[in-house]
């Protein structure tokens, strides 16, 4: 079974982007982000933000199975 790219429900901060692709590449979501936050100021903030965004639009959110009563 082939592994697909989702946003994180649970463990986002903003879009859930860096959470999906920590679980994804199977990283601790904390270095995914502190890489994301040192690329973003290494590029001047303003590249980054913008694949952020648009990763956002792109990948769609996980599906969460409903918990029964």
């Amino acid at each position: 079974m082939a592994k697909k790219l989702y946003r994180s429900k649970e463990q986002k901060i903003i879009g859930g982007v860096c959470a999906g692709l920590g679980n994804y590449l199977d990283a601790d979501i904390s270095l995914v982000r502190l890489i994301f936050v040192g690329l973003a100021l290494l590029t001047a903030l303003f590249p980054m933000v913008i694949f952020y965004i648009i990763a956002w639009i792109i990948i769609p959110v996980e599906e969460l199975p409903e918990k029964s009563k």
